[in-house]
C-alpha cells in the first residue's frame, strides 16, 4: 500500500511540475460540422462550345474575264464597303469588242430599215394587185429576220458592257480584304482568286451543339416548322476569345442543321454576333458560351461532396445526428460552388458540407449553435 501512494505521489509531483513549468497539457476536442437541408431549386447551367468566326458573307474575289491586272486598288486587311473598286483588268480589248458590236448594231439597224421599206412597198403593191403574194411573204420574212438581226447585234452590245464592266472588280459586300496573292502585270483569269472578302458587319460562329441540347430539343417537341421560333427563343450567347476576353456583343443563334452527324451525335448550329466595331476577323478561334436554364433541381455545395476514386458520396445525417455515407451521382454546374444531385438523395435530406472530409461513418455530428 505504500509503494502505490508512493507511485500515486509521484505522478501527481509530476503533473504539477510540468503545469508549473508552462507545458500545455493535450485537452479532448469535437469537430464542429455545417449541415443544409436538401431542396429543389433552380439554375442556369453555362454550356461551352469551341468556335471559329466566319464572316457571314465571306466572298471569294476572282475576275469574270481574262485579261492583265492594271491596278490593285485597296491593300490587304482594309476595310472596304459595297461597290469600293478593288482590281482593274486591261480593259482595251474589252472596248474594242464593244465598238465593233455597236457597228454591227447599226449595220443591223440599217438593214432592218431598208427591209422594213421593201415590205411596206410590197403590202401596198399587193392591195393592188400588182405583187404576188410571194413576193409580199419575202419581203415580209427578210424584215422579220432583219428584226432578228438587230436583236442579235444589241445583245452582242449588251454583252460587250458587260464584259467592259468586268475589268473593274468592285467589292460586292462591305468587309475587309484578306490576302491578295497576285501582284499587278499578272495575267488573270476566272479559275484566278484574286483576295478574300470577309464581310464582317456580321459574324457567324460554327459550333457543335452538344446531346444535351439535342435531347432538350426532342423533349421539348420542336418540329421543323417550329425550329425558326425556338432558335429565337433560345438564350443570348457570348464569345469567349482564346485570351479570355469577353466579347461585349451578344450572339443569337441562327441556324441548326436538321441531321445529326452519326460519328459526333451532335447538330450543327450557327450563333450570329454582330461586328459593328470590326474587331471580330474571320477565322478568329474562341469559346460560345450558353447559358440553359435548369429548373428544380438538388443543388449542393461541392464540398459536400467526398470523392473516392471514381466514387461520389456525401453525408447524410441520421435522427440520431449520426452520418451515414450515401452514394451519389453528379453534374457539374460550371459556376464552381455547387453541384447538381442526380441520384441518391431526395428533397428533405439533411447532409453534412463543411467538414464533409473529416466525417466518418457513425460518427456523431456536432451542429453550430444556430443550428440548434
Amino acid at each position: 500500500m505504500k509503494m502505490k501512494s508512493i507511485k500515486w505521489t509521484l505522478m501527481l509531483g509530476i503533473v504539477a511540475g510540468l503545469v508549473s513549468c508552462g507545458v500545455d497539457m493535450p485537452k479532448e476536442t469535437q469537430s464542429s460540422f455545417e449541415t443544409m437541408t436538401v431542396k429543389k431549386s433552380d439554375i442556369e447551367l453555362p454550356y461551352k462550345f469551341s468556335a471559329r468566326m466566319k464572316g457571314q458573307n465571306d466572298v471569294t474575289v476572282t475576275p469574270q474575264v481574262s485579261g492583265q491586272l492594271m491596278k490593285i486598288c485597296v491593300a490587304e486587311g482594309q476595310q472596304v464597303k459595297k461597290g469600293q473598286t478593288l482590281f482593274i483588268i486591261d480593259s482595251r480589248n474589252a472596248q474594242l469588242e464593244l465598238e465593233a458590236a455597236k457597228a454591227n448594231l447599226q449595220a443591223a439597224l440599217a438593214q432592218e430599215n431598208s427591209a422594213k421599206l421593201e415590205y411596206e412597198s410590197n403590202k401596198n403593191l399587193f392591195e393592188k394587185k400588182i405583187v404576188s403574194s410571194y413576193m409580199l411573204s419575202n419581203s415580209e420574212n427578210a424584215y422579220k429576220q432583219a428584226q432578228a438581226s438587230v436583236a442579235q447585234a444589241q445583245a452582242a452590245v449588251n454583252r460587250s458592257k458587260v464584259n467592259l464592266g468586268f475589268c473593274t472588280i468592285t467589292a460586292s459586300v462591305s468587309g475587309i480584304i484578306g490576302e491578295i496573292p497576285v501582284r499587278v502585270g499578272d495575267q488573270v483569269s476566272p479559275m484566278t482568286q484574286l483576295t478574300m472578302l470577309s464581310g464582317n458587319t456580321t459574324m457567324d460562329a460554327e459550333i457543335s451543339v452538344t446531346e444535351a441540347l439535342v435531347e432538350s430539343m426532342v423533349k421539348e417537341g420542336v418540329s421543323a416548322s417550329e425550329l425558326e421560333k425556338y432558335l429565337a427563343n433560345m438564350p443570348p450567347a457570348t464569345f469567349v476569345m482564346k485570351n479570355g476576353t469577353e466579347y461585349p456583343h451578344k450572339g443569337r443563334f441562327v441556324s441548326l442543321t436538321g441531321v445529326v452527324n452519326a460519328a459526333t451525335g451532335s447538330l450543327t448550329a450557327k450563333v450570329s454576333f454582330p461586328n459593328p466595331e470590326g474587331h471580330l476577323y474571320s477565322g478568329i478561334q474562341g469559346t460560345v458560351v450558353v447559358n440553359f436554364a435548369e429548373k428544380n433541381v438538388m443543388l449542393v455545395p461541392q464540398n459536400a461532396v467526398v470523392r473516392l476514386q471514381d466514387k461520389s458520396q456525401v453525408y447524410k445525417v441520421q435522427a440520431d445526428s449520426t452520418a451515414t455515407a450515401i452514394e451519389v451521382t453528379t453534374a457539374d454546374t460550371g459556376n464552381g460552388k455547387d453541384f447538381i444531385i442526380t441520384s441518391g438523395l431526395n428533397v428533405g435530406d439533411k447532409i453534412v458540407t463543411t467538414g464533409a472530409n473529416n466525417v466518418t461513418e457513425g460518427q456523431r455530428v456536432l451542429f453550430n449553435e444556430n443550428e440548434k
